[in-house]
């Protein structure tokens, strides 16, 4: 972010002590010392107590008990505590640590000397980190009735140089957003250049106001609040608003006098609506998010991150402040700089996703609703996470405009709904899952061969009107493995998890994660079985098996349960960031390597007779009253990757994930 200076006197502070002093406290009454040599018990305790009741913020107990009585006589303990809570709360004072050199063992400790101990003081601010060194001097003096070691002190305790009756001020600089890039270092979230309009009110000419706000794309009155701000003095510059414009609006705008302007970054999306569910976008910080990081440096004008990985990487794409504490000193009628920190960047993060291919994914849906997802079964990173259609968060920067937010929400395709946070019924994509469970448990032998006919089937006439329907009734018989894999048959595999013993097709389920929530940092719901995980009918058992019932999977989670059929029974944990740990193993040995071969085989034959160069099987399912077209597979060529792709309202999506597999092969 561009450098952003505060009002001129913002967090300004008086510091008159001497003159408040009558009024707050008396001098303590000056008590006879003896002049003696003779030694004292060290006064470290002192120096001990003294600290943490500073790093407690107990000002006042401080300057009751462990000031010495010069200091006392000049700082008066209303303006003492009233002072220094006021510098801590417009400095962001925080996370104060004070430490102490300690003495020598066999140190000598006189009442007639002082006591010097070096000191190490470090907080937080809002400009950043201040970090300097002291020395605190103990004088061993009579206060009433008790005789002890007291703290001589000062204003540069605070702050470095600091002495009463300066002037504080701050000078706050943002560090830059740190990016998000993808696997390739291309930029998904980057930093571009704005401007932010400033006004000096007493050079503002009024009668141009409506121009400023139209060329601004705000209101009037939007203008009146922020020139009516409290803090607004006639020759402060004021900020406006932050914009992108071209050249000829810049030109306009700053022929209006009193109008100012400063180059600021501003955020970019290259891939736009492709990745806009996993970016999300930037936004003006909401009152909620304000509250919750009270006193970590944000303020109404703060844009942060508001949905999406913007919003969940905050802190670490957040840039560290710096700038300068800046003291008036009233001695010698000088401008000096206390502390001086330089802002930091924030952190670029780098995400698993390979943008090229989302786009492909994305542009190949053809902005249908939807949604995709493509992972490395030999390491559970996620390559692809798509969500159609999307919206394009270029237009969140700096503000979208109230009409055309209520325009995206009122669009029937619902481009704000992640689609692959959400679950879905996967229908016969599910079927090699099935056979997997089944060829482990040992009840599918996948040489054996059924005769099967008929459209539809049921176990018993108990099943009243509830039948499994298979897409094709034309396949000659018998039909093994193989044949129903390739054709979709939705009765070999009812029969086939009906033969499973023990509640082995639940289990084997479980297995492969269903029920079981996904430690992903975009939350993603968890596939599931059913509503209450367990199968309520020989019925909904049997639909199951091919996707149906109450079964519902989320994409990611989808393309995921393909992989142990590549890896030989080992099924990873999906991963987005690229410094999460590879190769996460969620579970293993689900399938062995001669049944997975056998698996393989029959998802190249499906993807041949679908006519497409990969390997997989495609469906449909329904869903709220729609027919939904999936397909789950992965490039002969290349079994790099696994994509799965679920369209509303379409029967076929092969195509269109071939179609985005040739796009990224080609590149």
């Amino acid at each position: 972010m561009g450098k952003r200076i505060l009002p001129a006197i913002f967090f300004l502070l008086i510091l008159v002590l001497a003159a408040c002093q009558a009024e707050d406290a008396e001098p303590a009454p000056e008590q006879p010392m003896e002049e003696t040599a003779e030694a004292v018990e060290s006064p470290e305790e002192r120096v001990a107590e003294f600290i943490e009741l500073w790093k407690s913020g107990d000002f006042s107990g401080l300057h009751t008990n462990y000031l010495n009585q010069g200091t006392q006589s000049v700082y008066g303990e209303a303006s003492f505590v009233t002072w220094q809570q006021e510098l801590h709360e417009q400095l962001g004072i925080d996370n104060l640590e004070v430490t102490y050199t300690e003495p020598a063992e066999d140190a000598e400790w006189s009442q007639e000397q002082p006591a010097d101990f070096p000191i190490q003081v470090a907080f937080d601010t809002i400009i950043g980190p201040v970090e300097f060194e002291k020395t605190l001097t103990l004088l061993y003096e009579s206060h009433g009735e008790v005789e002890d070691w007291f703290v001589e002190w000062d204003p540069s305790f605070i702050v470095p140089n600091l002495e009463a009756g300066d002037q504080v001020s701050t000078d706050v600089t943002q560090g830059p957003r740190g990016e998000i890039v993808d696997r390739n270092g291309s930029a998904i979230a980057s930093n571009s250049t704005g401007y932010e309009v400033r006004v000096i009110p007493e050079n503002f000419d009024l009668s141009k106001k409506q121009q400023l706000a139209e060329l601004l794309g705000m209101s009037e009155q939007a203008v009146d609040d922020k020139l009516n701000q409290s803090w607004v003095e006639p020759h402060y510059l004021v900020p406006i608003a932050q914009i992108k414009a071209d050249q000829a609006t810049l030109d306009e705008l700053f022929t209006i006098r009193g109008t100012t302007h400063e180059e600021v970054a501003m955020r970019n999306y290259p891939y736009g609506r492709a990745l806009s569910h996993i970016s999300g976008y930037m936004g003006p910080i909401t009152a909620e998010q304000l509250d919750a990081w009270s006193g970590q440096g944000y303020s109404t004008e703060t844009m942060v991150g508001r949905q999406g990985l913007e919003e969940i990487l905050q802190e670490r794409l957040r840039g560290k402040a710096g700038g300068r504490i800046i003291l008036k000193k009233q001695q010698e009628n000088a401008i000096i700089t206390s502390v001086d920190n330089e802002p930091l960047p924030g952190e670029t993060v780098a995400l698993t996703i390979d943008a090229e291919l989302q786009q492909s994914l994305y542009g190949a849906m053809g902005e249908q609703a939807g949604t995709s997802a493509a992972i490395d079964p030999d390491t559970g990173e996620t390559l692809a996470l798509v969500s159609s259609p999307g919206f394009d968060p270029n237009e969140f920067i700096p503000n979208i405009t109230n009409s055309r937010f209520q325009e995206l929400t009122n669009d029937p395709l619902q481009p704000f709904f992640n689609r692959f946070a959400a679950i879905y019924a996967p229908g016969t994509v599910m079927q090699p899952v099935t056979a997997a469970i089944g060829l482990e448990s040992g009840t599918l032998n996948p040489a054996e061969a059924l005769d099967i006919t008929g459209k539809s089937w049921q176990r018993y006439r108990s099943w009243g009107d509830y039948r499994i329907t298979r897409p094709r009734d034309d396949v000659s018989n018998p039909i093994d493995l193989d044949k129903a894999l390739i054709y979709s048959d939705s009765i070999y595999f009812a029969q086939q998890a009906l033969n499973m013993p023990n509640d082995d097709f639940r289990i084997g389920l479980e297995n492969f994660g269903f029920g079981e929530e996904i430690a992903f940092p975009i939350e993603l719901t968890p596939s599931r079985i059913s509503q209450d995980g367990t199968f309520g009918s020989e019925g909904q058992l049997a639909g199951t098996a091919s996707g149906q019932g109450q079964m519902q999977v989320n994409i990611l989670h989808m393309a995921s349960l393909y992989s142990p059929i590549l890896t030989n029974g080992k099924l990873y944990k999906p991963t987005l960031l690229l410094d999460d740990e590879d190769q996460q193993v969620w579970n293993e040995n689900l399938i062995d390597a001669e049944n997975a071969e056998l698996l393989k085989i029959s998802l190249s034959n499906a993807g041949k007779e679908l006519g497409t160069e990969l390997a997989g099987t495609s469906g449909t399912s329904r869903e709220r009253g729609e027919q939904n077209g999936w397909f789950v597979g992965y490039s002969l060529m290349n079994p790099d990757l696994i994509v799965a792709m679920m369209v509303e309202g379409e029967e076929q999506v092969e195509g269109m994930v071939e179609q985005a597999l040739s796009a990224r092969e080609e590149e």
